[in-house]
């Protein structure tokens, strides 16, 4: 390294000397498993359009199609197959509502083109309490997704197979790290190799319900032969508004996912917001066709809800009259979008958690991209919580969507109220002018009364939903979101309460500086009067004037031996020599440590320096004690204390 590798800046005051890294990281078995390391300066390059981005953040509101009719049946099957009749005037609700939300959150994309969605719109619209249970909920929603569509995709394979069902935990749980694994690869790379099977999906669904609805239309549409048995109680129940509202509480699972893209809009090439209004478009006129359809048809066939096969599998093998290629194909494509919408929370937890880590809510770590351009650290946490989730409930999809649409209806109830806001503080501008907020710019809008009454009118909606889901499936485990959302509320503001004390604690700003130091002092610990010993005094010596050597005894005659042999090498250095009866090594020296903390002056420094044998062999640490380690544990939280290791090769 020579000075012309370096670019001279010169500033008043400082002279600083800069210089790029030209070194690549070398490879190792995480180059070979999610690839070589990407450079910053690659980041604009990753960047998605509309057909990936279906790919990339449409997976999980296209994939419910799956469930949702099926979680709609399972409640009206309580009260008989003659409820089914009601399915079709729940779709059509749902369908209304999913109009309704998506029409608000394209107006959220446009406003807040740096992507975040109810978190941001909430946090600059309606406070940091709003802003902290609207990622709370979403974080719960992510990981939720994953853990159902996993669940409810390895139920489509046990469908077609029904031998695996035994192993549709394991089976879950190996797919959920497959696809963890490749999301760490980067969000472009994961989005083109999730982009052929995704359309593959569309393809034989819309295939399946138009071939179904061509026979429904020509009277030859059948019903589905040797049905699986109808798991319901011993006792039918009546069809009451209230199972009723339950049904459509189910249903509305099929909006979940509708939001992802409001989260996602960095990832997609300019212009963002754009791209992405008109991908979340496409995925809802996508979604409501097929959820009417499917709805539509199950109907016609009589199929019945059950854990051994899915009512996809029944419509698929009525529609084309067996277990043939097409029916594998339709099975083949739902099971791959349902595996697929677990990529949707792999693109937006890690997201969502970096933002609310930014903002000081969240470990900082989750800020940090990897190796390939990814907040990996948050695509792990969302791997491991969802498989131990998949693992808790069984793999079952009926007892894990209880969990899981009342966190997703309360972000939507917090983003369209946020956003309502919105637009009544832009009301309250003047033309031309603007107000700078964290998340987007206020400009004055003629139309900001139409838009506002937009989203109050979604927010009134989602709300409605949110406490229908709230009370219907409160027995069946929504209580634990209900208690779970505001506890994680309450870490977060710990955790954000830590990063404040910790920025006044380092602040420059205030008045003296408290790191001022009178005085130091140095203590030796050793085992013995050798090489590395004197190399560690030296550089004790250096640090101050002030050393003191400390040997802990066991063995009088070794003691005095080392005694005569410091006379020689000590250079004037005082040694105490601690004796100890019982034979223990680091207690003694932290007693010792205690006691000179107790007389401590004020602004005094101690610092401990270790002699560290480093072998050349890795795997010979194992043989020495490792008492650098051992004292920074012991001492990690005393107040004042240094600790330096004064590295020793050994052959």
């Amino acid at each position: 390294m020579t000075e012309e590798d370096f670019t001279l800046e010169e500033e008043e005051g400082s002279t600083v000397l800069r210089r790029s890294a030209v070194n690549r990281p070398p490879r190792t078995l995480s180059t070979w498993l999610i690839g070589r390391p990407l450079s910053t300066a690659d980041a604009p390059h990753q960047a998605i359009g509309k057909a990936i981005g279906l790919a990339v953040f449409a997976a999980d509101a296209l994939s419910s199609v799956a469930y949702a009719p099926q979680e709609t049946l399972v409640i009206l099957a309580a009260a008989g197959t003659q409820a089914f009749g009601y399915a079709v005037p729940i779709a059509i609700a749902v369908s209304i509502l999913l109009a309704i939300v998506t029409i608000s959150y394209r107006q959220t994309v446009y406003a807040y083109p740096g992507g975040g969605g109810a978190y941001i719109v909430g946090r600059d619209n309606l406070g940091e309490l709003a802003a902290q249970v609207a990622g709370a909920a979403l974080l719960v929603d992510y990981i939720l997704l994953a853990a159902v569509a996993m669940s409810s995709g390895v139920a489509q394979i046990v469908s077609a197979y029904p031998p695996l069902y035994p192993y549709r935990v394991e089976m879950a749980v190996s797919i959920l790290f497959l696809i963890m694994l490749i999301n760490l690869r980067g969000v472009r790379e994961s989005g083109i190799t999730f982009a052929i099977p995704n359309y593959f999906f569309l393809f034989m669904t819309f295939l399946m319900v138009g071939v179904g609805l061509v026979q429904y239309l020509t009277g030859t549409l059948g019903v589905v032969i040797d049905p699986p048995e109808m798991e319901v109680g011993v006792a039918l129940q009546p069809v009451t508004f209230f199972l009723l509202l339950r049904a459509f509480s189910n249903g509305t699972t099929a909006l979940t996912g509708v939001e992802c893209i409001s989260n996602g809009i960095t990832a997609f090439k300019e212009p963002r917001s754009r791209n992405a209004a008109i991908t979340m478009i496409w995925m809802s006129l996508i979604l409501g066709t097929l959820f009417l359809g499917i709805t539509i048809l199950l109907k016609q066939i009589g199929a019945v809800p059950s854990e051994e096969e899915t009512v996809i599998s029944q419509l698929a093998r009525t529609v084309y009259g067996g277990r043939g290629i097409l029916y594998l194909g339709t099975m083949i494509g739902t099971t791959i979008i349902l595996f697929l919408a677990t990529n949707t929370a792999f693109a937006d937890f890690p997201r969502l958690s970096a933002i609310q880590a930014g903002d000081g809510f969240l470990p900082r770590q989750l800020t940090y991209r990897g190796s390939r351009l990814v907040y990996s650290r948050g695509i792990v946490t969302l791997g491991v919580i969802a498989a131990i989730l998949v693992i808790a409930f069984r793999a079952s999809v009926t007892a894990l969507v209880p969990l899981w649409a009342i966190g997703v209806f309360l972000s939507f109830t917090i983003s369209q109220v946020g956003m309502a806001r919105r637009w009544w503080k832009i009301g309250q501008l003047q033309p031309g002018q603007e107000v700078r907020e964290r998340g987007s710019t206020l400009q004055y809008q003629s139309g900001w009364v139409v838009k506002m009454l937009i989203n109050s009118f979604g927010a009134i909606c989602t709300a409605v939903v949110t406490v229908i889901f709230a009370i219907t499936k409160f027995r069946d485990g929504a209580w634990i979101v209900v208690i779970l959302i505001p506890s994680m509320v309450a870490v977060f503001f710990m955790i954000h309460r830590h990063y404040k004390i910790l920025a006044k604690n380092l602040s420059l700003k205030r008045d003296g500086i408290r790191s001022q130091i009178t005085r130091h002092r140095v203590i030796l610990p050793m085992s013995g009067v050798h090489e590395g010993t004197i190399a560690a005094l030296h550089y004790a010596r250096l640090l101050s004037s002030d050393v003191t050597a400390v040997y802990v005894s066991i063995d009088p005659v070794e003691a005095e031996s080392l005694r005569q042999k410091w006379d020689i090498w000590g250079e004037g250095v005082r040694l105490v020599i601690l004796d100890s009866p019982y034979r223990t090594l680091l207690e003694p020296f932290l007693e010792y440590i205690e006691e000179i903390l107790v007389q401590r002056q004020p602004k005094e420094v101690i610092t401990i320096v270790v002699p560290q044998f480093v072998p050349r062999r890795r795997w010979h640490n194992i043989l020495h004690a490792q008492t650098a380690t051992w004292l920074r544990l012991a001492l990690l939280f005393k107040p004042g204390i240094v600790i330096t290791d004064v590295p020793y090769l050994v052959e």
